[in-house]
This record gives structure tokens, C-alpha cells and sequence, in this order.
């Protein structure tokens, strides 16, 4: 088993009040419930999720992780889209779908990766839906969050 970390970086957000939402926010989704999350008005959105790397019993690659979501050969991590007025309570809308299998190969191994995404769809809403290259891009970092 490895550890690895995701680092995302979110720019172009669609801003706090976009079509039909209002007090707009992302972040991740840990397990069921939204983690880390930033107001879609701010310049950009860091987030750093942690993911175990690990061999299954027939040799492939796998991950795991309380942020890791899907089945065996299919998994992914997701960006959770919702309203979160003050005082209240985070109502999801949508979500971003970052399949791990797009990771490099050698990231199997541990360390960190990382990638940046505009976070605005050509509708000026917040990105959702599967998100495959070309439109992302990982590449392996140092520890320090330099290139690797």
C-alpha cells in the first residue's frame, strides 16, 4: 500500500450566484458528505484529497480512501456542487466526476499528483459530469508540491 495525494486546482469558478443557485460552493465529497469546501467566488479552490494506492488480489491497481468513490476498475473522486447559505445546511446540485484511472502510471507508487481545471462549463454554470483527458491533465509532483 502507498499513500498518494490529489492536489486540484480549481480556477474560473463560476461565481457565488450562477443561473438558478445562489451562495455557490465546492469542495470534495468525502464518503457522503461535502469536505473543504469554497465559495465559487473565489479566485481559485485548492483542494488536496488523500488516496491509498493498492494491489487487488488478481495484480491490478486499485485505490482506496473515505474520498474514493465507485467500484474496482471504475473509481473516481468526486467535486460537490451546492447552495450553502449562512447559517445553513450544504444542499448539492451537482457534482464532477475525476477518474482515477486518468492518474499517471507511475503515481501508483505514491507521492502526490496534481491538476488544474476551470471549474466553469461554456454555459457559465458550474462544471459537472465526468471530467477524461484532454480536459485534465495529472502530472507527479514532489512532496513539496514541486515537479517531480
Amino acid at each position: 500500500m502507498a499513500q498518494l495525494t490529489l492536489r486540484i486546482t480549481g480556477r474560473e469558478l463560476p461565481g457565488g450566484a450562477c443561473g438558478e443557485y445562489r451562495d455557490v460552493h465546492v469542495g470534495t465529497q468525502r464518503g457522503r458528505e461535502p469536505d473543504q469546501l469554497v465559495s465559487a467566488d473565489a479566485a481559485e479552490a485548492v483542494f488536496e484529497i488523500p488516496v491509498e494506492t493498492v494491489t487487488a488480489s488478481d495484480g491490478t491497481p486499485d485505490f482506496r480512501g473515505p474520498y474514493v468513490q465507485g467500484r474496482r476498475g471504475e473509481r473516481f473522486v468526486y467535486l460537490t456542487w451546492g447552495e450553502l447559505p449562512a447559517g445553513g445546511e450544504f444542499t448539492m446540485f451537482r457534482r464532477t466526476k475525476l477518474f482515477l484511472a486518468d492518474l499517471p502510471q507511475e503515481a501508483l507508487a505514491g507521492g502526490a499528483v496534481e491538476t488544474g481545471l476551470a471549474l466553469t462549463d461554456s454555459a457559465g454554470l458550474p462544471l459537472c459530469a465526468a471530467v477524461r483527458p484532454p480536459r485534465i491533465a495529472w502530472r507527479l509532483t514532489g512532496a513539496d508540491g514541486s515537479e517531480g
